[in-house]
């Protein structure tokens, strides 16, 4: 196993704002993270390089993980006025070596090293070390991923598994399906399983109700469900969305056979930790008929890790740098 020496720089860059932080290349820990804002901040480039001469840090090696699509050289953010080659950011700003992947990629390595106190467990048995690993969440869309162990490494498996189409469990389900199929043409599992997808879910609710408001954000439909009294529709939102969850992860559990786990990642779960416990997520997970057995087996976990994004990165570099995770 190769002995890692110094810091590097990882970075963790959304549509609003890049968080720039510092990973120890022996151990993997993360430094304070510096939160730089896109709308005030020209370019990716500006930032590390204010960022160096902030921490006075010598680090020649970095990982940046970028909310967009990495198909080449050039990276053009999609909701971020920021766009550069990925050579000419490396050699402006003096680095040996530069990695830049998608923020979903490293919130998926992210599992290889996280703390347990930074994971809430909802059922199952225990994760087999070495097994293959599902990682989901949702957000401002649906982020899908899988992790495997090859030989000595993980190997990160990306894709668009958010996009696949929606699978109701229910007669209620299917006429929630009708209804935005009828609104949007192609329902995917992100069109319910997001932020604006809970909002999607109340419209079809309270119109099947007949008491539809209009204008509600995704904290206006979590706050009338948690509110006392709560909002009915917003509250069968909230019930149907952590029903859905459950389904769409077991789907994924099935698919790859995760017995190392599957981990649920993003800002919303979180958000609404009390209420998802002790909602049907787990047995909407196990509904799977002759395989509920199979499933009852598999752990799921919520990541609670504020850092997690910044830890996949540091992963990602230290496993490319030789280091064994």
């Amino acid at each position: 196993m190769t002995t890692l020496k110094g810091q590097a720089l990882v970075g963790d860059i959304g549509g609003t704002n890049a968080r720039l932080a510092l990973v120890d290349l022996d151990d993997g820990s993360i430094s304070a993270p510096i939160i730089y804002s896109a709308l005030e901040n020209e370019s990716l480039e500006s930032c590390i390089l204010k960022f160096r001469q902030e921490t006075h840090a010598d680090f020649k090696a970095a990982c940046i993980a970028i909310a967009c699509p990495i198909t080449g050289d050039y990276v053009k953010m999609t909701n971020n006025p920021w766009e550069f080659s990925q050579k000419q950011l490396k050699e402006n700003c003096g680095l040996e070596q530069l990695i830049v992947i998608n923020d979903f990629t490293a919130m998926s390595m992210s599992v290889t090293c996280l703390e347990h106190d930074k994971l809430i467990k909802i059922g199952g048995g225990e994760a087999q070390p070495g097994a293959p690993i599902a990682v989901y969440g949702p957000g401002t869309g649906l982020g899908v991923g899988h992790v495997i162990r090859v030989g000595t490494r993980w190997v990160q498996i990306p894709g668009e598994g958010g996009h696949v189409d929606l699978a109701p469990g229910n007669m209620s389900e299917d006429m929630i399906l009708i209804a935005l199929r009828a609104r949007i043409g192609h329902v995917s599992a992100e069109r319910v399983l997001s932020g604006p997808g809970l909002v999607n879910l109340y419209e079809a609710i309270a119109m099947r109700n007949e008491r539809l408001r209009q204008g509600l954000t995704p904290a206006d439909v979590t706050s009338g469900a948690l509110s006392d009294p709560a909002d009915p529709d917003c509250l069968e939102a909230l019930q149907t969305f952590c029903r859905l969850l459950g389904r769409f992860g077991g789907n994924l559990a099935l698919t790859m056979g995760t017995f190392g786990g599957v981990y649920i990642a993003g800002g919303v779960v979180p958000r609404i930790l009390d209420f998802f416990r002790t909602s049907r997520f787990r047995e909407a997970f196990e509904d799977k008929g002759r395989f509920r057995e199979y499933l009852q087996k598999i752990p799921v976990y919520v990541i609670t890790d504020g850092k997690a994004g910044l830890k996949g990165a540091g992963a990602v570099l230290r496993q490319e740098l030789g280091a064994i995770l």
